[in-house]
């Protein structure tokens, strides 16, 4: 348990990721962009921070940088978040009943899903471009889709594009503060980019809250 939680304050401080993406490199950066979008357990991995920081590390002029060929990570993270997708798709096809019926486990809550589903809802297929930059939503609407039959080419289109986006963004915002003199204050900038990610679940919660008092009211 000690070990499990040293990993994760590990993956959500700036020392720990930069550590984690020297040890591993492009692999361990594969493997947890992979496993958050395509299996439910992965909700608690830092996509936003990790794709970030490994922008910063892959600029020539940061501390410790010139670690990767930005144009090589970019489409590296791009297939394996697109990939991870569609592996949550077919297996919220697949097992999405069973699954979203069960209690609720001590990681896998039904708020979940329910609140996954509500935003599959609202959005519709944009929902799966939205999703990739709202943590815990991103991995869990891929696969509220596939329990809802969204159409697979739908589906396929927007899944591409939403990987594309959030990889070559968030990467390339990396890649530009490694020219900055943010690249050596990234306790900061993993701070921002934390509150800016949870910002529409706030939003969310607190408007759902509000419409809930109305209709008492």
């Amino acid at each position: 348990m000690d070990t499990l939680i040293n990993f994760f304050q590990q993956l959500h401080s700036a020392e720990g990721l930069v550590s984690l993406i020297q040890a591993g490199g492009l692999i361990v950066l594969i493997t947890i962009i992979f496993v958050e979008t395509g299996l439910l357990v992965g909700f608690f991995l830092p996509g936003d921070s990790l794709l970030i920081t490994a922008g910063i590390l892959s600029s020539p002029h940061a501390i410790g940088g010139g670690l990767f060929n930005p144009i090589t990570l970019i489409i590296c993270l791009t297939v394996a978040a697109i990939s991870g997708d569609q592996l949550n798709f077919y297996l919220g096809k697949r097992t999405g009943r069973f699954v979203i019926n069960r209690p609720d486990g001590r990681l896998i809550k039904k708020c979940h899903f329910e609140n996954a589903h509500a935003f599959y809802l609202r959005k519709g297929g944009m929902a799966i471009v939205m999703a990739r930059f709202i943590p815990i939503l991103r991995t869990f609407v891929p696969f509220v889709a596939g329990f809802a039959a969204m159409p697979y080419r739908q589906f396929i289109l927007f899944n591409i594009v939403g990987g594309a986006t959030w990889v070559m963004g968030l990467v390339g915002v990396g890649y530009w503060l490694g020219h900055t003199q943010w690249a050596t204050k990234l306790h900061q900038v993993i701070l921002i980019v934390v509150v800016i990610s949870i910002l529409p679940i706030v939003i969310g919660f607190l408007k759902s809250q509000w419409l809930k008092r109305q209709t008492r009211a």
